[in-house]
């Protein structure tokens, strides 16, 4: 093995926790209780939103808006007439996210681990270019990763087969010579593993860590 390619959201950035933090806060800053179901209607909408951006049928800032417009009126809310005005709303959340940003404890251990053992390592995660590198930015993981690709950057995303082959080829290594490890079984493995690399499955809700799959 030469090289490893970490997942982002979920694998080393605890997307899901941070987004419940920043949700409860935001909703509460609202003056609405936030219910269990409520974060998981929020959790449905952003997906079915991110997706369209991945599909190319929304800009970033557009799926932020298609929550919004989703998720308002779910919470009694109006949603704002114009663009700019749902971006200001959408900023209320966006800083309680961001505050609330942290890698999970094993995160930096596993990739002191991969440089120790002499691999480059890479970042290959669907998402905008700008967010997921400041994310690695504030969460004390960038000086530590050589590459990160995003779908933003690449023109398309996991699990099209020249995701897998284009952040090998920055990395410098074929395919067979590169690990993929993420939390998402049908991105981050079966696809990995038809694009020709090694791949393992990060199921943190089983108590797995990184460290156990290097």
């Amino acid at each position: 093995m030469k090289a490893v390619v970490f997942d982002l959201d979920n694998t080393l950035f605890d997307h899901t926790g941070c987004a419940v933090a920043g949700l409860r806060s935001w909703v509460t800053e609202l003056g609405i209780t936030p219910t269990d179901e409520l974060i998981a209607e929020w959790f449905v909408i952003e997906e079915d939103q991110f997706n369209r951006f991945l599909a190319g049928e929304l800009t970033h800032q557009g799926q932020r808006r298609g929550r919004l417009r989703a998720f308002l009126p779910v919470l009694g809310r109006p949603v704002p007439a114009t663009d700019a005005e749902l971006d200001e709303v959408f900023e209320g959340y966006l800083t309680q996210y961001v505050n609330n940003w942290i890698a999970y404890p094993d995160a930096r251990p596993a990739l002191e681990v991969a440089r120790g053992n002499g691999w480059r390592i890479g970042v290959l995660t669907n998402g905008s270019t700008r967010q997921q590198n400041a994310k690695l930015q504030k969460i004390g993981l960038a000086d530590l990763i050589d590459v990160v690709c995003t779908s933003e950057s690449l023109g398309f995303s996991k699990p099209d087969p020249r995701a897998y082959h284009r952040v090998c080829e920055a990395l410098g290594v074929e395919p067979s010579d590169a690990l993929m490890i993420g939390d998402n079984l049908e991105l981050d493995v079966v696809a990995a593993q038809a694009a020709g690399l090694t791949a393992r499955h990060l199921d943190r809700a089983a108590g797995q860590t990184l460290l156990e799959l290097l």
